[in-house]
This record gives C-alpha cells, sequence and structure tokens, in this order.
C-alpha cells in the first residue's frame, strides 16, 4: 500500500494549499518532482522562487504536450478538473493520477480515517469531530478540505493516532483506495454547477466516499435528506442516520441505528448504548442545522469507539469555528454573535433560523444580485431591527421597508455604535451580511475580526 516513490517522476498539477503540501511529502520520500501551474512564474512569485530553490522543476503556462504521460505519477490539487484532456491522456497512457488525499493516504492507511462530506456543514462537523476524538485522549489530526491538507499529517504519521478530515466533490474525484473507518454524507444541495454536469453527477463525487468501505467500517448520513439516502443504497457496510424528526424522508437502506433530536439534545436509537442521551447546551451549536451536525459527529465518533462521557465533554467545550455564529461577548445581557462568514442569503437564513426573537441584524456589503426577500420572511417576529451597511445597504433597506426598523450606517463601526445604543437585556446583535466583503474589508475574516475588536472595545 505505501508507495516507494524514491527517484521517481512525479507531476503535482496546482500549486494551491494543498499541491504545495503535496511537493513537501513527495521530497520527502525522494521523488523527482515537477511543478505544474497554469498561472505565469510571474504571478506565483516567491512560491515558484521557493520550489525552484528546492530543485523543483517548475513549468508554468499552458500544459507541454506529452509532460503528464511521461510521468511515473501525477498528483492533482482539487481545484484541477479531472476532466481536462491532458489528464484524460495520462490516464489513457497508463499513469496513475492520484488527488492530494490519496497520495497522503498511501501513507496513513494504518490509522482510523474518518471522512466528512457534504454541501453545508461540513467544516463545523470536522472541527466538532476532532474535538470529541481529541477528548477521548487520542492525537487527532483535523484537516483536509479544513485547513490543513491531509499531506501535512504524512509527513509525521507517528504524530497521530487518528484523522479526521473534511473532504470537498473535488477531493473525492481523485481518491482510489482511500478507505474510511468511517464517513458520512451531511446533505446535498446544489453546488459546484459549474464543474458537474447535473445534480446527479455532483452526488456522485459525494458518494465516492464510501466506495472502498469494507467489513468493520460504517456509514453515516442525513435521513433528512432524500438525496443522500438514495445515494447510501450503495454502500456495502451499515448505514447509521440522523435525523431532526425521527421520521426518515424517503424510503432509507436498512438503518443500524439512528440519532434523532429531541427537547435540549437529542438520543441515539440502536447505535452505542440503547437509549443514550446528549444535550445541547453549547452556544457555538445552536440551531437545527448544528442539531444535525452534532448528532453527525456524535454518531462517528461513538461507532468509532469514542466513549459517552467523552462525546458529551466535547459536544460542551465545542468553541465553534471563528466567522460561523461564533458568540463573541455578552455585555449588559445583550449577546453579540459574529456570522461574517454569512456571504449570502442563504447562509443569512440559517443563522436567522438559530434565534427565536428580539435579533438586531447588522447587513450589507457587496452584494450579489440576490433577492434579500427570504430574509424579511424568515426574520418576521424575531428581527426588531436591521443596521445597513457597505454598497448594498440601500437595497437591503427596500427590502426591509415596513417590515421593521432600518437604520443606514454605512460602515461596521457605526452599527456597532448604533447597535450598542439600540439593544436591550435579552437582545442578540448579529453580523450577518448577506453580501461579500470586498466593498469595505479585505476577506470576510478581515471584516468578523474587524467587528470582534469593536464589540471588544465596547
Amino acid at each position: 500500500m505505501t508507495p516507494d516513490l524514491k527517484d521517481r517522476k512525479v507531476v503535482v498539477y496546482g500549486l494551491a494549499k494543498s499541491g504545495l503540501a503535496a511537493i513537501r511529502l513527495l521530497r520527502a520520500q525522494g521523488a523527482r518532482v515537477t511543478a505544474l501551474d497554469a498561472r505565469t512564474e510571474e504571478a506565483l512569485g516567491e512560491t515558484g522562487r521557493e520550489l525552484k530553490a528546492q530543485g523543483v522543476t517548475l513549468v508554468t503556462g499552458p500544459t507541454p504536450p506529452g509532460l503528464l504521460e511521461s510521468q511515473q505519477l501525477v498528483v492533482v490539487s482539487p481545484g484541477v478538473p479531472l476532466a481536462l484532456p491532458e489528464i484524460q491522456k495520462a490516464r489513457a497512457a497508463g499513469v496513475p493520477v492520484w488527488g492530494e488525499v490519496e497520495l497522503a493516504w498511501r501513507y496513513l492507511s494504518h490509522l482510523p480515517f474518518i471522512g466528512i462530506t457534504g454541501t453545508n456543514g461540513k467544516s463545523t462537523t470536522t472541527a466538532l469531530t476532532g474535538e470529541l476524538f481529541s477528548r477521548s485522549g487520542r492525537r487527532t489530526f483535523v484537516g483536509g478540505n479544513l485547513g490543513r491538507p491531509l499531506a501535512e499529517a504524512a509527513l509525521s504519521p507517528g504524530d497521530w493516532e487518528a484523522l479526521v478530515v473534511e473532504l470537498s466533490s473535488f477531493q473525492l474525484e481523485g481518491i482510489d483506495s482511500l478507505r474510511p473507518r468511517g464517513s458520512t454524507i451531511l446533505n446535498l444541495t446544489p453546488d459546484h454547477i459549474d464543474r458537474y454536469a447535473s445534480h446527479e453527477a455532483y452526488g456522485e463525487a459525494k458518494a465516492r466516499i464510501f466506495r472502498n468501505q469494507a467489513q468493520g467500517d460504517f456509514v453515516v448520513v442525513n435521513a433528512d435528506d432524500a438525496h443522500v439516502l438514495r445515494l447510501a443504497e450503495a454502500a456495502k457496510v451499515p448505514v447509521y442516520g440522523f435525523s431532526l424528526t425521527g421520521r426518515p424522508v424517503a424510503a432509507a437502506p436498512t438503518l443500524a441505528g439512528m440519532a434523532v433530536a429531541q427537547p435540549g439534545g437529542f438520543r441515539f436509537e440502536g447505535a452505542g448504548d440503547k437509549g443514550e442521551t446528549f444535550t445541547l447546551t453549547n452556544r457555538a451549536l445552536r440551531g437545527a442545522h448544528n442539531a444535525q451536525n452534532a448528532m453527525a459527529a456524535a454518531l462517528l465518533a461513538r461507532l468509532a469507539g469514542v466513549a459517552h462521557e467523552a462525546v458529551q465533554a466535547g459536544l460542551d467545550s465545542y468553541p465553534g469555528l471563528p466567522h460561523r455564529l461564533e458568540s463573541v461577548r455578552v455585555l449588559d445581557g445583550v449577546e453579540w454573535v459574529n456570522d461574517s462568514k454569512a456571504t449570502n442569503v442563504d447562509s443569512v437564513l440559517v443563522a436567522l433560523r438559530a434565534f427565536q426573537k428580539d435579533v438586531l441584524l447588522i447587513a450589507g456589503g457587496k452584494g450579489k444580485g440576490a433577492p434579500y426577500q427570504p430574509m424579511v420572511d424568515e426574520g418576521r417576529g424575531k428581527v426588531k431591527g436591521v443596521l445597513t451597511i457597505g454598497q448594498d445597504a440601500g437595497t437591503i433597506a427596500q427590502a426591509y421597508e415596513g417590515s421593521c426598523p432600518v437604520y443606514a450606517c454605512e460602515t461596521l463601526a457605526e452599527a456597532v455604535r448604533r447597535a450598542r445604543a439600540l439593544a436591550r437585556s435579552g437582545d442578540t446583535v448579529l453580523l450577518s451580511p448577506a453580501c461579500a466583503s470586498y466593498d469595505q474589508f479585505q476577506n470576510f475574516e478581515h471584516r468578523g475580526d474587524t467587528f470582534k475588536r469593536l464589540v471588544g472595545e465596547l
């Protein structure tokens, strides 16, 4: 299983974070590496200069004819479509084509691997599952599509006792032998329509997560998602479900067990100890969407042998991801929440569903052309005022006209100042912009960090 790549000719196609991690791993294995990227050497800047200084052959621009076919292995970054003609020619010539996670897996296959995919919630579920494993005392690598490339773990395999890995559909296209001990598809909604011919093709890419699973492995799926249930019919291992209602929405494969939401938490039925329950009181896991994430993470952990006590401790201690319904501060009874990651209307709807009443919403920025009416409808009876910022402030104000008071603030600093004056004990001030940040900030992280600093100075 572990490949001997010493002196082998390997191309790494795509020099983003995962491609660079793959190069580090390949060089550590003694491979003769060629780095290929469509950008110019000038655009690559310092990255290109460092690679050349390390003895890596750098090829930029269009792929030279015959380059990939002359290699003994091609490793592709997730952003490089496998349907490209040059990659298809390499495969036809018998050259193995692996994604970065497949390459890394070849050096980590002795470790328990938990793979997590889906359209939404992957990052939260991955980080939370990692927290549950860590609470059990296992040295756990958490990464993949979430921040740290898996190749980083493969550089020091002795440091880890478990792997919890977020996998995008792009990454799953590039797997060959990767076999998760436990896998999950959290949900499936239309996405990446520029890369897939159909929603079905997108789902098939996701379903690759359990294609290599065998005896002793398990699958966890969202029993509230009909498409996910259909994909699970192809699984060859026990399938467990999680549900907000306890009633699968479609004809499901025979489920070996189910996690079902209940007031204040959820219970397991037929998984682990029959009837065991967990509480969800952590602000970082508020809302129905996070109840689903928590059930998925808990199932993955329990089925992989993490004790009930460790799972509950992890659910209680999980700090949440920055900029995603991140509780920043409670001041004079008012909670301030940073959801700067909500750069579209759908994300704001998820955020609003996590609250029952008395929300002061800070929204605006560089709009994406989507109508804001769904936010207005979702917020009826709970949003008591909207504070607008950025380029799309006027459009948002028009949408909310007659629904609730709108306060034109222009800048985030003014919105925080105004919200401080308006908020009363029991209220929530929610930054959930529904817009990109580039009109006033470098990115959504910069916007969220600015919000946290402003709130901290109150």
